[in-house]
């Protein structure tokens, strides 16, 4: 039987055209389609600014920078995340910790932040970004931790990798209007995709600035930022330290392209992660919650093995599912535990909600094309794999 991975992109012919019509034009990079895509999804979100950069981790870097997080600061985020969001910090030269997750939700819990942030602000260490992360496509309580960072004078950075399409309340994720900034993803299993992309929206005209400066060696064309008067048209100036973060032309016109479809591939994924819910119900699974006043993206659909119910490990119920040709995926390693991480003093139990979580954890296939007949399979193979 034909193998069903756990997420896959849908490329159409006019997203085939849309490429070609850039590369048969005079531009293939720093051309007109990349400012064309970042207003597409400035005014899907309804944020005033948008900066792409050639992937996600790209754009997390440089907005920490941007908003001044250095050697000695301090960056607090969910353990539940791929480890880019943790990384792109250390990266710059400061220190990362965590906040343990809402069980329900599977985002940082906004309970625990609040009572970390006491405790840190009796010792003298608040951080100065926290970063939020929207998982699985699930926003996050965006006005309770936007209430946080005004009483604790940090910034917020919002994780949206799986969230593109997203609403909280009538709000799309990524209008910022409860942080400084939201980072978008583009890889082929997201909501959209550029083939590796990535993009930050902000509200602030100053940051998005200098996002569009550091994505590009930090050098500038405008006259009103060079340090004395121009030589000539041609002159650039380098004025701060920046690496060469840009997307292409060509990826931006695929996600140009796409951005057009963007509500249908999220409403598919919403009709496809209900139908899960119906079928799997009765089995000893943990399915994922549904969150007041929100709809998610449904990036991943990850259910948890209820060990009260069978005794089925997940890992029995993984490698079933894989010789069953259902590419079954876990989603994530909490940060902390990785090597790396270990080795920089975080041990097993710092965060007991995120590592319980991840003991059961289990993404399902999820992505537009996947059909019925898809469906049905892999709730019989975790039919069987449960017994």
């Amino acid at each position: 039987m034909k193998p069903i991975p756990y997420g896959r992109h849908s490329v159409s012919e006019e997203d085939v055209e849309a490429v070609a019509g850039v590369l048969r034009s005079d531009w293939l990079t720093q051309g007109p389609a990349v400012e064309r895509f970042e207003q597409a999804v400035a005014r899907y979100c309804g944020a005033p600014h948008a900066t792409a950069f050639c992937n996600g981790t790209a754009a997390l870097y440089v907005a920490y920078r941007a908003l001044g997080l250095g050697r000695g600061d301090l960056l607090w985020t969910s353990p539940i995340t791929f480890a880019a969001t943790a990384n792109a910090a250390l990266l710059g030269g400061a220190d990362v910790d965590f906040v343990d997750i809402d069980p329900g939700s599977c985002n940082l819990s906004v309970a625990a932040l609040e009572g970390k942030l006491s405790d840190a602000a009796r010792k003298g260490r608040l951080p100065k970004i926290v970063v939020p992360v929207h998982f699985a496509g699930q926003p996050c309580d965006m006005a309770r931790i936007a209430a946080l960072a005004a009483r604790y004078k940090f910034r917020v950075v919002e994780d949206a990798a799986h969230a593109l399409g997203a609403r909280l309340g009538d709000a799309a994720v990524g209008d910022c209007a409860h942080s400084d900034a939201a980072m978008f993803s583009f890889h082929p299993v997201k909501s959209i995709t550029t083939g590796e992309g990535g993009m930050i929206m902000t509200r602030s005209r100053e940051l998005h600035e200098q996002l569009q400066l550091l994505r590009s060696h930090g050098i500038t064309r405008d006259p009103a930022r060079m340090a004395g008067a121009p030589h000539g048209a041609w002159h650039q100036q380098q004025i701060e330290l920046g690496l060469n973060f840009r997307l292409t032309d060509i990826q931006a016109a695929l996600g140009a392209s796409q951005m057009k479809r963007l509500d249908a591939f999220v409403g598919r994924r919403r009709e496809l992660a209900d139908r899960y819910d119906w079928i799997l119900g009765g089995l000893p699974l943990v399915l994922p919650a549904r969150q007041p006043d929100s709809q998610s993206a449904w990036h991943l659909y990850v259910v948890r093995i209820d060990a009260t119910r069978t005794r089925a490990t997940r890992k029995q119920v993984f490698d079933a599912l894989r010789a069953a040709g259902i590419r079954v995926q876990v989603h994530y390693l909490p940060v902390h535990l990785h090597p790396y991480y270990e080795r920089l003093g975080f041990r097993r139990g710092a965060f007991p909600l995120a590592e319980a979580y991840y003991e059961g954890a289990l993404s399902l296939p999820l992505y537009p094309a996947l059909d019925a007949a898809d469906q049905d399979r892999v709730a019989e193979a975790l039919r069987d794999a449960l017994r």
